[in-house]
């Protein structure tokens, strides 16, 4: 009976920590789909890659996050000489 008890136990502990842990994944996972949309609908209105389209597409992004409360896009690295 003793051993059940601690094989309930030990079931119980491993179970509760992933929980929480999903919990603050699917807030991030969430956080990312907007963001992904936010990219998604600034591509399809500014679907050119000319100079013009590229900063009305990156401006309409930054609208987007900025009214999603969510995190600016970091722009890519420098890069290396060649």
């Amino acid at each position: 009976m003793n051993r059940l008890a601690v094989v309930l136990g030990l079931a119980a502990l491993l179970l509760a920590g992933p929980a929480a842990a999903t919990q603050q994944g699917e807030i991030v996972m969430k956080s990312w789909k907007r963001m992904d949309d936010c990219a998604r609908k600034a591509q399809l209105a500014y679907p050119d890659f000319t100079a013009e389209a590229n900063a009305k597409r990156d401006a309409k992004l930054k609208e987007c996050l900025n009214q999603g409360n969510l995190p600016p896009r970091e722009s890519p690295p420098p890069e290396a000489p060649r």
